[in-house]
């Protein structure tokens, strides 16, 4: 399901999944942004704090359901959770833009 997805997406998402900040981060361009449950973090410090805090803060099961191309530089991927977080299950989506084949702006929303 992730042939929709450029590579460095879909090792971002890889490494995201195993909450592996030092695989995830050279995905990301210098100044990338993610924004997340109403927070927005700039750069490499930023976002690796919030791959080792906030992202891990619950326990849950997360299965790719959807892929999609927006264009040459914005890709969603839809993720379906379950787990120990209030409400117990989502559909998230993770919405990339690219610059020069790296995350510039990801977007995490339902």
């Amino acid at each position: 399901m992730t042939t929709a997805l450029p590579q460095p997406v879909t090792e971002y998402l890889a490494a995201h999944e195993t909450r592996d900040a030092d695989r995830a981060l050279p995905h990301f361009t210098p100044d990338a942004t993610v924004a997340d449950d109403g927070h927005t973090y700039h750069g490499p410090a930023e976002i690796r704090a919030w791959l080792e805090g906030a992202a891990s803060e619950y326990t849950y099961t997360s299965t790719l359901i959807a892929t999609e191309r927006i264009d040459g530089e914005h890709y969603v991927a839809t993720h379906h959770l379950e787990g120990d977080f209030p409400g117990g299950r989502v559909d998230l989506h993770f919405r990339f833009t690219l610059d020069d084949g790296l995350i510039s702006r990801l977007v995490i929303e339902p």
